[in-house]
C-alpha cells in the first residue's frame, strides 16, 4: 500500500476511524459492508475504530464492530486494548461489553459491588426483645419502673421539641419529648383512651447476673414504651408540658429527626397504624384487644376462626414496595417519573407495590411497563427501607430496561423521562432549577446516587 494522503485505502481507513469516533453507526455499518477488510485496520498510534468507538463512550457502536468482527485483543502502541481504553475512562457498560464475561453479557450496573446501607428510618438503638412481648407480668412491671421512657402519639404525629443543638438550612430539626413514668402516671390509668406498644431496652448498661438464676440481671436494662393518646387529652397534656407539640402532617416533617430517633418513630409509627386500622376483626367483624406488648391483635368472640392456626391479619402488617431506579440501555441514562399530586419539578424513582403470588423482580417488570411502557429485563436488589406512611418496606433494586420507548399510563404517572448523568449530577447540586429528586433521606435519592456513583468516570 502507497502511504500518501492520496491513497485510497489509508482515506478510507481514515474515514472508518473519524465514523467510529463520532459515533456514526449507520454510515459506519454501510462502510464496513462494502470493505470489511478494513474492519482491523490501525491508525499510526495503533488504534482501531473499536478503540476509537470506545474512547468516546459510543456503545452501540462497539457492539456493532464486535458483531463485524473486529479483534478485541488487539493492542495500541500504548500497549492498551480496547477494553484498557474502557476502562480507563469508567465506560463500565462497554468494558463489560468487551470482556464478555462468562455466563452471558451482564449489564455494567450489576457489577458494582453494593454494601449494605442505612438508610433512613433504618437505624436502632434498641433490642426489641420480642421475646418479652408475651410476658405480661413483665411488661407490666417495665411500665411502672422510674427509669422507663415514654413517646407520645396523638393521631400518629410524635410529640416533639426543637432541638436547638442541632442546625439545618434545609430542615428545622425537632428531637422526641421523653416521659418517665411519674409523668404520665394518670394517663396510663385511662386504659379505654390510650394504646401501649412495648418498644424495646436500651443496651444493658451494668453487665451483671442474677446470684439466685444465674440469669442476666436486667435491672440495668431501660425500657421504651410508646404511648397514643386519645385527642380529648390532648390540650391537657400540651398545658401540663409546655414546649412540646404534636409534629403534623407527616412528610416532609418527620424528616427532621436525628438518625436514631427516626428508627424509633418508623417503628412506633407503624405500629400504631396499624392498630388504628384494624380495631374489628376482619374475620367476623367483633372488636379486638391488643396482646403481645402490642403486636398481635386477638378476637374478643370466643368461637371465631382466627382463633385456628396463624393469619397474617392478626399481626402488625408490612406493604413490600419496590423502587427502581431503571437504567437506559446504554447505561447512559436513568429513567424518572413523576405522579400528578407530586410538587412541580419533582421527579423520583417509579415504585408500586408487591402484589400476592408475585417476586420482587417480576414486581418491578410490571411496575415500570404499567407506569412507563418500559420493558425491563435484569432486575437486582440494591438495599431498603421502612417507609411509616403508614407501614411500608421500600425494596430498592436496579433495573435494565430493555427498551426506551416512554408512554406513561396517565393514572399513576403523568410523566416520565431519560434523564442523563450530566443532568442528574445538576440536579443533585441544585444548578437545574426547574427539576428536583426527593430529599436525602429518601430511598430514591439515594438509589439515584447510587447509580451515579458506579457509573463515575476514573
Amino acid at each position: 500500500m502507497e502511504d500518501s494522503e492520496g491513497n485510497p485505502k489509508k482515506q478510507l481507513i481514515s474515514e472508518l476511524h473519524q465514523l467510529a469516533a463520532d459515533g456514526n453507526k449507520a454510515r459506519l455499518a454501510t462502510l464496513l459492508d462494502c470493505s470489511p477488510s478494513l474492519i482491523n485496520e490501525t491508525a499510526r498510534n495503533g488504534w482501531t475504530a473499536l478503540m476509537y468507538a470506545t474512547r468516546n463512550g459510543h456503545f452501540d457502536v462497539v457492539q456493532l464492530l464486535l458483531d463485524k468482527g473486529c479483534d478485541r485483543f488487539r493492542t495500541n502502541t500504548s500497549n492498551q486494548t480496547a477494553l484498557d481504553i474502557a476502562r480507563f475512562w469508567g465506560y463500565k457498560n462497554i468494558a463489560n461489553l468487551l470482556a464478555n464475561m462468562e455466563g452471558g453479557l451482564e449489564p455494567f450496573f450489576f457489577t458494582y459491588q453494593v454494601k449494605e446501607q442505612e438508610h433512613y428510618f433504618c437505624r436502632t438503638f434498641l433490642d426489641r426483645k420480642s421475646e418479652k412481648r408475651v410476658d405480661s407480668k413483665w411488661l407490666s412491671m417495665k411500665q411502672k419502673e422510674p427509669t422507663t421512657i415514654y413517646i407520645i402519639f396523638s393521631h400518629l404525629n410524635p410529640l416533639v421539641t426543637s432541638d436547638d443543638d442541632e442546625h439545618s438550612f434545609q430542615y428545622p430539626k425537632v428531637k422526641l419529648c421523653k416521659f418517665f413514668y411519674k409523668d404520665i402516671k394518670t394517663y396510663l390509668e385511662q386504659t379505654k383512651t390510650i394504646t401501649i406498644i412495648f418498644m424495646g431496652v436500651e443496651p444493658q448498661r451494668i453487665n451483671a447476673k442474677d446470684p439466685n438464676t444465674g440469669k442476666e440481671d436486667e435491672s440495668g436494662l431501660i425500657t421504651w414504651f410508646a404511648l397514643s393518646i386519645a385527642s380529648t387529652v390532648v390540650d391537657n397534656f400540651l398545658q401540663e408540658h409546655p414546649g412540646c407539640y404534636f409534629l403534623h402532617p407527616p412528610m416532609p416533617a418527620l424528616l427532621q429527626f436525628s438518625e436514631n430517633e427516626a428508627g424509633i418513630i418508623a417503628q412506633a409509627r407503624s405500629v400504631l397504624a396499624w392498630d388504628k386500622r384494624y380495631q374489628f376483626c376482619p374475620t367476623c367483624g367483633s372488636a379486638t384487644k391488643l396482646e403481645d406488648g402490642g403486636y398481635r391483635k386477638s378476637c374478643l368472640k370466643e368461637d371465631c376462626p382466627s382463633h385456628q392456626g396463624i393469619h397474617n391479619t392478626c399481626f402488625p402488617r408490612v406493604d413490600p414496595v419496590v423502587i427502581m431506579q431503571v437504567i437506559h440501555p446504554e447505561g447512559n441514562h436513568c429513567l424518572l417519573g413523576r405522579k400528578k399530586r407530586f410538587p412541580p419539578g419533582m421527579f423520583t424513582c417509579l415504585a408500586g407495590f408487591v402484589e400476592p403470588g408475585e417476586t420482587i423482580e417480576n414486581a418491578v417488570r410490571r411496575e415500570v411497563e404499567e407506569e412507563s411502557g418500559v420493558k425491563v429485563g435484569r432486575v437486582e436488589y440494591v438495599s431498603c427501607q421502612p417507609w411509616p406512611m403508614p407501614s411500608s418496606l421500600m425494596i430498592g433494586c436496579i433495573a435494565a430496561a430493555m427498551s426506551t420507548e416512554i408512554k406513561v399510563d396517565n393514572i399513576e404517572i403523568e410523566d416520565a423521562r431519560w434523564f442523563s448523568r450530566e443532568q442528574i449530577i445538576e440536579i443533585l447540586n441544585k444548578k437545574n432549577k426547574n427539576i428536583f429528586v426527593p430529599p436525602h433521606q429518601a430511598i430514591a435519592h439515594q438509589l439515584i446516587k447510587h447509580w451515579i456513583g458506579m457509573n463515575a468516570n476514573l
